[in-house]
């Protein structure tokens, strides 16, 4: 009996999936949604124009060897009107092929075949290198506290809690999305480099102590299980 596909949550990220092979594009739309995302499947050049029409997408995964319009025809032409991140596939593993690809316009070449860990882990990297970065506020109200990135403190009234530089890290990650769910993953990226892992579960009972949020049953720093984090904030100022 197949495993139940949950459906993804409302802020999971748009993929269109791009390959005239029906196995190969079921298999990756099925993956895809396992992994948390929605999925938009076309198996033509063509039919994605049509799609792209009425759907919005985060990224594309597009085969190279399809009928009537190739994958590199397509980009060359798509690439005109929009900087969507894309995967291409091919079992064209030549090195020469792959300069193709990438000078066409692809953000990441992946042969045939493929593990679909590593398909998902080059697509969400994508994703992030396309990224506008965030501007926080200087101040913002967690709990009971005021926190201050610029004095890199947590304050209430008289009480004054100095926070180090991987905490500091952690919250901006967490604010990027105040009071939404934050990946694990995505805090061990980018300028949260140094937290690894291993670290986060650590750094996040950590930060709830310094915040005085129960650690049984938070409710300023929440664990989501199986998805991440929530830090229930507001912008104190722009």
């Amino acid at each position: 009996m197949d495993k139940k596909v949950p459906l993804p949550t409302a802020d999971a990220p748009h993929i269109m999936v791009v390959d005239d092979d029906d196995r190969i594009r079921d298999l990756l739309a099925r993956y895809l949604l396992e992994q948390g995302m929605a999925v938009v499947a076309a198996a033509s050049a063509a039919e994605a124009r049509e799609l792209l029409k009425v759907f919005e997408v985060d990224a594309m995964v597009l085969d190279v060897l399809m009928p009537n319009e190739t994958g590199i025809e397509f980009l060359h032409d798509f690439r005109k009107t929009s900087d969507l991140p894309i995967l291409m596939l091919t079992a064209l593993g030549e090195t020469a092929d792959r300069i193709i690809g990438l000078e066409a316009g692809a953000d990441d070449y992946l042969p045939k075949p493929f593990e679909p860990k590593e398909l998902v882990l080059r697509l969400q990297a994508i994703m992030r290198r396309r990224q506008k970065p965030v501007t926080l506020a200087r101040h913002y109200r967690v709990g009971k506290f005021t926190l201050d990135f610029e004095t890199q403190t947590l304050q209430n009234g008289d009480e004054r809690v100095g926070l180090t530089t991987v905490e500091i890290g952690l919250l901006k990650g967490l604010l990027k999305k105040p009071s939404q769910i934050i990946k694990r993953e995505d805090l061990i990226d980018g300028n949260n480099s140094e937290i690894s892992d291993r670290a986060i579960d650590v750094q996040v009972a950590r930060l709830r102590r310094k915040l005085g949020d129960d650690a049984r049953m938070p409710q300023i720093l929440q664990t989501i299980r199986g998805q991440g984090y929530i830090l229930r904030a507001e912008k104190v100022d722009a």
